[in-house]
């Protein structure tokens, strides 16, 4: 006679536990990230200095609803995508230097 395996009811527990975690781990951290950068880019405006995700830094001169324009030395200027634009650059240029012991 053969026993019988656990029974789907038994699982459920785990399941439950399993999704919560990927739930608080992946799917929630990423919404907040994503509601943070929305933020940002809303509140951007004329003359704000910004890095690009490919790393470009340059100080808008212009902005609508999908594009920027952005100049990154005297009398060039760059149109890229606004949802491209990652941090401002005086945040990532500021940033406090560790000290090597």
């Amino acid at each position: 006679m053969q026993q019988a395996g656990p029974s789907f009811m038994d699982s459920v527990p785990f399941l439950l536990a399993f999704f919560a975690i990927f739930y608080f781990m992946i799917i929630r951290p990423q919404s907040k990230r994503m509601k943070d950068q929305d933020k940002f880019l809303s509140g951007l405006k004329k003359g704000d200095q910004i890095v690009t995700s490919g790393g470009i830094i340059g100080t808008i001169d212009s902005l609508n609803d999908k594009m920027a324009t952005i100049e990154i030395a005297d009398g060039v200027k760059v149109k890229v995508l606004r949802k491209q634009i990652s941090a401002s650059a005086v945040a990532v240029l500021s940033e406090p230097k560790k000290e090597n012991k």
